[in-house]
Parts: structure tokens; C-alpha cells; sequence
């Protein structure tokens, strides 16, 4: 089982102060119990320099990250796996108009899978299971993992994330935290075409792009329960503008992604801004 305990990327009395609070089963039980009561308080962000990078790895390599419930999409035994990594643009409580520019903008990364739709939503819901989630804010690290159970936040020791010409260039160093290390640099190019085994998997570039860009909601495991949270999410990015993107030979280190004995080369591609919302969240 795919485990998200907070751990700090700096040692000393802070970083175990911050690991007590984003791990007390206390403070998550008394939010649940309020939130229980509350309305779900909507999220927003106008997020930009979106890039996906998604490999083919077998299912089996990934079943021990997948939880009762859900699942996985395949096809001839092969699932997709992606890092999406982003800059947030003034993420906070959505229908507050110009007040929610005073939020900060923080880097993001998120790591998923993909999965069948789940029998208790409604039919042809498309749902992605969040196995990493990385953060640049200590702020919004600390205060996910507070007040969600779909967005168990890692916080980095340095994260980055910019675009250099026809450069996009992400470094992701976890130091003795949690938070999972990635670099890699990708290229702009003009082919949009389908690497190696995407071929047979899907149809062409735009049902590839379709598939891994327009989700509906989110599912992450609970740590201490066994149950499943369940995000309804808005993020309707416009296809046909999407980048195709190539990895740079050499470029990518990321243990984790090693790990799963990923087969290259990754499909890659990039959206330079969309507009982002977190309509629900609730526990299944």
C-alpha cells in the first residue's frame, strides 16, 4: 500500500513539530467531524506552465499503490502513470473575485493513475488515483493535509519549476523529507506523435491527449482509515491547444519512477494555462 505519512525535509524541532501536526489522527478527526457539518468551501486557481509527463508501466509493477475499492485502468496488461507539475496562480476560495489575488502561487506536482469508473459515481465519471502530491508552500503543505483527505501534501526541501525558451526545466530535490526527487528537462517540438507502446493503447495523439488531460475527480487513499477520498474536480483544459513536448536525452532522474521499471520513452506534452477548481470533497 502506497503509504503518504508527512515527513519534513529539514531535521530539527520545527521540522517534528510540523510532522506531529500533519499526521495527528486528533486534528484530522475533529476537521472531519466539523466539515461533517459544513459546506465544502470551493477552491480556484489560475494555473499556467501545466506539464504532463506519462509513461507506460505494467499493472502488476503498480497494483501495490492501488487500494481496495478502485480499479485501475489498463489495457493488455500496461496502465499509464503521470507527473503533472504546475504553478498555481493565487490558489484560494473560490467566488471571492479580486480578494483572492492576496493568495500565494505555489509550484505543485502531482503524480497519478488512472482508473475505471467507480460504481458509486455516475456512469462514465473519469477518475485518476493521486499517489504522490508535492507542494513548494510550507503554508499550503501543512494546510492541505489539515484540511483535506484527497491532497496528502509532501513538502520539498527545493522545488522548481519555469520555462526557458523552448526549455521547460523541473527540479524537485525531497532532502530528508518525503516529498519524492525529480528532475528532468524537456524540449518544445512541432511532431505530435505517439511514442512506442501509446500506439496500440490508443487511437491517435488527440485520444491520448483527451484521455490523460480531461478528468473529473480524484481518489487518494486515507492514511489510518480504510477508506477512500473522493475529489470532484474542474479543470477543462482546451486540447487542441496543447504543446507536444520531448525529454531531453539524460535529463530525467526520478528514482521513484525507476522504481516501476517505466518503459521509454515518455509522452509529453504541455498547457500553458487553465483555469482550476475544487468543487467537493467528501469520504467514501
Amino acid at each position: 500500500m502506497n503509504s503518504n505519512r508527512y515527513v519534513h525535509p529539514r531535521p530539527g524541532l520545527v521540522g517534528r513539530l510540523l510532522g506531529a501536526i500533519a499526521n495527528s489522527r486528533l486534528l484530522l478527526g475533529a476537521r472531519r467531524r466539523l466539515m461533517s457539518v459544513l459546506p465544502f468551501l470551493k477552491l480556484q486557481s489560475d494555473v499556467r506552465d501545466v506539464v504532463y509527463l506519462t509513461w507506460l508501466v505494467k499493472a502488476d509493477a503498480v497494483k501495490h499503490l492501488v487500494p481496495p475499492g478502485v480499479t485501475l485502468w489498463q489495457r493488455d496488461g500496461l496502465t499509464p502513470f503521470t507527473i503533472l507539475t504546475y504553478a498555481h496562480g493565487h490558489f484560494g476560495p473560490a467566488g471571492i473575485g479580486a480578494l483572492r489575488s492576496v493568495f500565494p502561487s505555489p509550484l505543485q506536482s502531482n503524480w497519478r493513475l488512472y482508473l475505471e469508473p467507480l460504481p458509486q459515481n455516475r456512469p462514465g465519471q473519469r477518475v485518476v488515483l493521486f499517489i504522490k502530491n508535492i507542494m513548494s508552500s510550507t503554508l499550503y503543505a501543512i494546510g492541505t493535509r489539515l484540511f483535506s483527505d484527497a491532497l496528502p501534501t509532501h513538502l520539498p526541501l527545493r522545488f522548481s519549476h519555469a520555462r526557458h525558451g523552448d526549455l521547460q526545466v523541473t527540479h524537485i530535490a525531497g532532502g530528508q523529507g518525503s516529498a519524492p526527487d525529480l528532475r528532468c528537462t524537456l524540449e518544445s517540438t512541432a511532431t505530435k506523435e505517439l511514442p512506442g507502446a501509446f500506439k496500440t493503447m490508443f487511437a491517435s495523439w488527440d485520444n491520448a491527449i483527451d484521455f490523460l488531460c480531461l478528468q473529473d475527480a480524484a481518489v487518494a487513499a486515507v492514511d489510518g482509515l480504510d477508506r477512500l477520498a473522493f475529489a470532484e474536480i474542474d479543470l477543462p483544459i482546451e486540447t487542441q491547444t496543447v504543446r507536444p513536448l520531448v525529454l531531453v536525452a539524460d535529463s530525467l532522474a526520478c528514482p521513484f519512477v525507476e522504481a516501476l521499471g517505466v518503459s521509454p520513452p515518455p509522452l509529453c506534452f504541455a498547457v500553458d494555462k487553465v483555469p482550476f477548481k475544487v468543487i467537493s470533497e467528501r469520504l467514501l
